[in-house]
């Protein structure tokens, strides 16, 4: 235990690209990041397993168990095939909230004083109005004339409307 102990401090001190050393001579093979406290931190737990042992095979049947029955995505979503004439997906109100914006195509519409305000989602920007604009707030303050968190202003964020 004092050896596992003298390890994880002499972990503490090395450089991203000793802990990169290191790693690859604890797990057998080359890792791609350069993040000293996840190196760190796989490192140490790798070390402490090797010391004292893995989890137990209970726990590892168990953990097999809830991996076969979880809905587990492995990949990133792909963009949809836009085909010539093909509709627009409009979004009116509510979305789930992923933390990102909407999927270039999309249209979000929101009726703002008996006016109905109509986005397309670009790669890289929005388009409302025949303009580009880089941000939905910077439509929401070109809208209504104030400032507004442009998420909020077309429904994609929790949150209530004024």
């Amino acid at each position: 235990m004092v050896n596992v102990k003298a390890e994880i401090a002499a972990l503490r001190e090395m450089t991203p690209a000793q802990l990169r050393e290191k790693y690859l001579e604890v797990f057998g093979e080359p890792t791609r990041t350069g993040n000293k406290a996840f190196l760190f931190k796989r490192i140490a737990w790798r070390i402490q397993s090797l010391a004292e042992g893995g989890i137990s095979e209970r726990a590892r049947q168990r953990a097999v168990e809830l991996a076969r029955d979880a809905d587990i995505r492995t990949t990133m979503p792909r963009l949809p095939k836009t085909t010539p004439g093909a509709a627009e997906r409009t979004v009116v109100g509510k979305v789930a909230n992923t933390g990102r914006a909407a999927i270039p195509g999309t249209v979000l519409a929101r009726r703002y004083k008996d006016r109905m305000i109509e986005v397309t989602v670009l790669p890289k920007g929005f388009e409302w109005d025949g303009e580009v604009y880089r941000s939905l707030s910077a439509i929401a303050k070109a809208v209504t004339g104030s400032h507004w968190n442009g998420h909020l202003f077309f429904g994609l964020r929790d949150g209530d409307r004024k």
